[in-house]
């Protein structure tokens, strides 16, 4: 993979692939991470507003061509950033990227269907609760942290994304989408000449740009229950704090997590679904992004195991740290090849290659870099893993939905 950087700032990342297809991401730091000042929500607002119409395009326009050119495309915003995706034919890519290009740097902002949105906004953010799993986390978040925007979700709350205007999406948008925060990756089929020819069109904001700063803050430990009206289950996270752990750390963290709750080999699989039963699932996941760097540990169960699952976790946890002290290279060995072969198949499809690169590109100037992740594999050692597991779970948050 080669990056390329244009006069105007925006960074480009170009892989050459083989085949008749083209994957593209454009993205910004422009997450919810980015809101200070503003309301909460107005970035996710922003993602939705863009799609509404440009200045020579109308939404109806927009989306007969979105279906016409690319075989899959969306949007998403995260706390940390926010991109624009899709996959299409190589035949069709200047047509594709020109449409994209056109709705990330020539929206309108009408206020005919402002309105409308906003009301779509304040229905997913009902939705959102629904999900008991999501609202969970939400809770956690919330009881976990007071300075970090996670303590609300990305699409904010009812009173926030109805206060949001369309002059408070245009200055978000004039501080935020500009050249210098802009990172644009293309996996193509495509010779670099001919992506760069097109990249010239590419016209977008050249002001300049001040990165976000994340509020340096440990999670508040603790375990906290709150009751849902008509939820007859029970949902139960585990967070750990990984925001101090540096790039070989978290690595070995993750490979740790493969074993303790990736597969229905994992030590919390076996022991509270298969041995115990006191749940249908349960899994870690590993969340290694700008501002929520967390390993999680999930669970669905019946509100009279409650006490049995937790108890069963801790259990384990503290057993996983003595497990994980007495790995043999042969045992380290297969959590590497497993991670490996996940990250493989994950970035073998060239939408999901194009995501990756491009958040991390954004997220902490590494886009190239993200991909180097089997030469740091096999630099970890067990030694490696047993401290850095010991350093982290310690003293996690707890969240109990029921």
């Amino acid at each position: 993979m080669e990056k390329i950087v244009l006069n105007n700032g925006v960074r480009v990342l170009y892989r050459k692939v083989y085949g008749e297809m083209t994957s593209f991401c454009i993205g910004f730091e422009a997450g919810a991470n980015s809101e200070e000042g503003f309301n909460k929500g107005v970035a996710h607002a922003l993602e939705h507003m863009v799609f509404k119409g440009t200045k020579t395009r109308s939404e109806k326009e927009i989306n007969a061509e979105l279906d016409e050119v690319f075989a899959f495309n969306n949007a998403m915003t995260n706390y940390p950033y926010v991109i624009y995706y899709g996959t299409c034919s190589s035949y069709d890519f200047v047509k594709g990227f020109r449409l994209f290009s056109d709705i990330i740097n020539n929206p309108s902002f009408s206020e005919v269907g402002f309105s409308e949105e906003i009301s779509v906004i304040l229905q997913e953010a009902n939705e959102w609760k629904e999900d008991f799993s999501q609202y969970c986390e939400d809770e956690l978040f919330i009881n976990s942290y007071k300075e970090r925007r996670i303590n609300e979700t990305i699409i904010g709350n009812e009173k926030s994304i109805k206060s949001i205007s369309i002059k408070e999406l245009k200055d978000f948008y004039n501080t935020h989408y500009v050249a210098e925060n802009c990172v644009i990756t293309i996996v193509s089929s495509l010779e670099k000449h001919e992506i760069l020819e097109e990249l010239k069109n590419f016209n977008i904001n050249e002001k300049r740009y001040n990165r976000v700063k994340i509020p340096t803050e440990k999670n508040r430990t603790g375990s906290y229950e709150k009751e849902v009206s008509g939820f007859s289950g029970a949902k139960i996270e585990y967070i750990f704090d990984i925001e101090e752990l540096n790039e070989l750390e978290t690595e070995a963290l993750r490979l740790y997590s493969m074993l303790l709750g990736e597969g229905v080999s994992s030590l919390l699989f076996e022991e509270i679904r298969n041995a115990k039963g006191y749940a249908y699932d349960i899994s870690t996941e590993f969340k290694n992004e700008k501002g929520i760097r967390l390993l999680a540990i999930n669970t669905s169960t019946s509100k009279e195991k409650i006490s049995n699952t937790i108890e069963s976790i801790d259990f384990i946890l503290k057993e996983s740290i003595e497990k994980v002290g007495k790995l043999t290279n042969e045992e380290l060995d297969v959590l590497i090849k497993r991670l490996v072969l996940k990250r493989d198949f994950w970035l073998e499809r060239g939408v999901e290659l194009a995501k990756y690169v491009t958040t991390n590109e954004i997220m902490y100037n590494k886009g190239i870099e993200c991909l180097n992740y089997k030469d740091i594999l096999n630099s970890i050692d067990v030694q490696l893993i047993y401290q850095t597991v010991k350093k982290v779970i310690s003293e996690p948050s707890i969240q109990i939905l029921k």
